[in-house]
């Protein structure tokens, strides 16, 4: 389509990220009637969400906002799913962009049933980064059991061995190894970044030991110990020995609120340690669970609700005061650690079975810069800029947010991407 003295429009919208802000635009989008393009880079869609036992603020499953989602996917001829893919680069102007995506090959075609024979007759292994390395998976594998496409996956590290196994073993003629990488060019209008975040890497925060102590673990990765499909499957344990922890204490702030690391705060983590600490409950009901926190931030009533709740569980102790140090007792391997009470003053050591550090979320788009005319702040979330419009950066792209601001912001995101459209 075409206005008096404009460049030529496109009707289509890109939305790169399948999580589930990304889902949240391309649906709003969708079904107005927009032709969408939704780009994901890992071999499913589903994002941060999809690693979780339960988000805010009803504590839901995944599946709760995923499976919704998906057959509404799968019911509109409008959005394209593109998994596996990249945006190499972007060109043109707002209402006429060029987008380049590259495709790296599945080795799998839409054959497949998920039957998983494949996986069975699989020797090779490889880290399962699902489960932040936790255990190991075969070569051969589904993504997560809510994937979406519902298809398995090769990994190119399979040997020749390996993928005449599989091969054979597969009915439904499925897998290929002659896929090749791909690449396309888009004419699209609009683009929604909805790139998310990813957890600050711990082993940075020299003072806090982790990567040196088995026995000190990051909220994301206590986050896939309590998930059934997780590496422990369900059960939250000491990773020395899967003994069943009997003190745990969290450290807030990990690498957030910190000059030398993220200097802002990441908004979600408090509420994610009070939700932990309800998992460990569940779980071990006579454990003692420690909190050392700077603030507590639970923005609105019925955060501050939960909040008040846990405060009346006589074992769970709230300690105002940032964990400093952390050192492992030999013969155990209980971690120790010190952290000074901002409200008395004292010196406090204490040694407990497990602890967790609550790290930042930082926007993927400051580690993997998007090829793209954008504005970034100093710390890599993508800065919208209205009066130009076309490109818009929406949920944890834009700011940390937990999922109910990111999809309220990703719809908004949706209908400024329509009015590049519908204005040029």
């Amino acid at each position: 389509m075409t206005t008096d003295n404009s460049a030529p429009v496109s009707g289509s919208i890109m939305v790169v990220g399948g999580g589930i802000s990304g889902l949240t635009t391309a649906l709003e989008a969708a079904e107005v009637g927009y032709e969408v393009f939704l780009i994901e880079k890992e071999a499913s869609l589903g994002g941060r969400v999809s690693q979780l036992k339960h988000y805010f603020p009803k504590l839901c499953p995944p599946t709760c906002g995923l499976e919704i989602n998906y057959r509404r996917i799968k019911d509109n001829k409008n959005i394209k799913v593109l998994t596996m893919s990249e945006v190499q680069s972007v060109a043109g102007t707002p209402g006429d962009y060029t987008v380049t995506v590259k495709t790296a090959p599945r080795y799998v075609n839409e054959n497949c049933t998920a039957c998983g024979e494949c996986a069975k007759v699989c020797e090779t292994e490889i880290s399962n980064e699902f489960n932040f390395g936790m255990d190991r998976r075969k070569a051969a594998y589904l993504p997560h059991n809510m994937a979406f496409p519902m298809r398995y996956i090769m990994d190119p590290s399979m040997g020749t061995d390996d993928r005449d196994k599989v091969k054979e073993a597969c009915k439904y003629d499925a897998i290929d190894f002659d896929m090749e990488e791909k690449t396309i060019d888009l004419k699209v209008g609009a683009v929604v970044w909805n790139t998310g975040w990813q957890p600050y890497d711990a082993t940075r925060i020299d003072n806090l030991g982790f990567g040196r102590y088995q026995n000190i673990i990051t909220n994301m990765m206590l986050e896939r110990m309590a998930s059934l499909n997780g590496p422990t499957q369900g059960k939250i344990v000491r990773p020395s020995d899967d003994k069943a922890p009997a003190t745990i204490a969290f450290a807030q702030c990990a690498g957030s609120r910190d000059e030398n690391h993220l200097p802002y705060c990441s908004y979600i983590c408090c509420m994610a340690s009070l939700k932990h600490a309800t998992y460990l409950r569940e779980q071990y009901p006579d454990a003692k669970i420690y909190i050392y926190y700077i603030d507590l931030r639970t923005p609105g009533l019925k955060y501050e609700k939960f909040y008040a709740k846990l405060k009346e569980d006589e074992n769970i102790f709230f300690i105002k005061g940032k964990v400093a140090e952390v050192s492992e007792e030999d013969s155990t391997g209980n971690i120790k650690l010190v952290a000074e009470d901002t409200i008395t003053g004292d010196k406090i050591r204490q040694t407990v079975d497990l602890l967790v550090l609550a790290t930042g979320m930082q926007p993927t788009a400051a580690i993997d810069k998007p090829a793209a005319d954008l504005n970034f702040d100093t710390d890599g979330f993508i800065i919208n800029d209205f009066s130009k419009g076309g490109m818009f950066a929406a949920g944890c792209a834009n700011k940390p947010a937990d999922v109910v601001t990111s999809n309220q912001n990703a719809t908004g995101m949706a209908l400024k991407a329509i009015q590049t459209l519908v204005r040029r």
